[in-house]
């Protein structure tokens, strides 16, 4: 059995891929391999390199970043605002799912960037149209995960606030919310990815300004040393913006279990690790039944 690798050894290693990774890169478009794939077209990581240093000297850059962040982050609000909202509705009440769930279902298979001509005759300003294909595109991971989330949840939480003499708004601050909150994040990492597809390809088609518009018109003037400081662009943002929301999440989750992993790799409650070595059985993960009450009373 592998012994696990201490965190300053992690991201040695992750550093040792992204460097290898791009010696790859840098290999193949030097020497200008053209086998199936044609990496003579490519601009080299040193060309890459030279053309991020000039844009990030000029005030493009930092405009067409502002641009970007802002339409990102207005739409993603919008999005987790509203997806929350809507798929608490639905999962709680039988009107709102009847009422609403046939046409969220008829809607949600629709591409958010195909409703770019929808959005061009819908608002009066790009601006807007573009934040709406981003809210479009983050609403329904959102909704999903979040009506799934809270048809899951156990009803003895529910049972136990309505004993206590709780009402329907205890219920939705004290355990539906709380207990959704492991899916509600789930569908915030997913759609804040998704956001970034979107909102990239919304700026190529009718933006102005931005990542995806300046991107664009790198590649039209065939600047591909341009075009690839724009997508080294979008895959940082889009990786800060995830971690942020992974962050957040397990911030406001604090409260659930760990899932650590031992040394032959296999899954295993933190809690239950510490019980199984008091019980001096360390292969063995347990719960006590104080435990799981101390849970669900936390939740309550």
């Amino acid at each position: 059995m592998s012994r696990p690798l201490p965190k300053a050894g992690r991201y040695a290693l992750r550093a040792a891929s992204l460097a290898a990774a791009l010696g790859v890169w840098q290999l193949l478009t030097s020497l200008d391999i053209d086998l199936w794939l044609r990496f003579s077209q490519f601009p080299t990581v040193a060309d890459v390199a030279r053309a991020f240093a000039e844009r990030l000297s000029g005030p493009d850059y930092w405009t067409d970043l502002t641009d970007s962040l802002t339409r990102i982050l207005t739409g993603f609000l919008l999005a987790a605002v509203l997806g929350v909202a809507t798929g608490v509705l639905v999962a709680r009440s039988r009107l709102a799912e009847d009422l609403l769930g046939p046409v969220l279902e008829v809607i949600r298979p629709v591409p958010a960037i195909a409703l770019v001509p929808v959005a061009i005759l819908l608002f009066p300003s790009n601006e807007q149209g573009i934040v709406f294909i981003t809210c479009t595109a983050a609403f329904f991971p959102v909704l999903v995960s979040t009506r799934h989330a809270v048809r899951a949840l156990t009803p003895v939480w529910e049972e136990a606030v309505l004993t206590m003499g709780g009402g329907r708004w205890r219920i939705l601050a004290s355990v539906v919310l709380p207990g959704a909150l492991p899916g509600i994040f789930g569908g915030l990492s997913v759609g804040i990815g998704v956001s970034w597809i979107c909102v990239i390809s919304a700026e190529m088609i009718s933006g102005q300004y931005g990542v995806g518009y300046r991107t664009w018109q790198d590649y039209t003037v065939v600047n591909y040393a341009g075009v690839f400081v724009g997508m080294v662009t979008i895959g940082v943002l889009g990786w800060l913006t995830s971690t942020a929301v992974e962050l957040l999440g397990r911030r406001l989750t604090r409260w659930l279990p760990r899932t650590s992993y031992d040394t032959g790799g296999r899954p295993r409650s933190a809690r239950a690790a510490v019980t199984a070595v008091t019980a001096g059985d360390p292969g063995t993960p347990a719960t006590t039944p104080k435990t799981e009450e101390a849970r669900d009373e936390h939740l309550v």
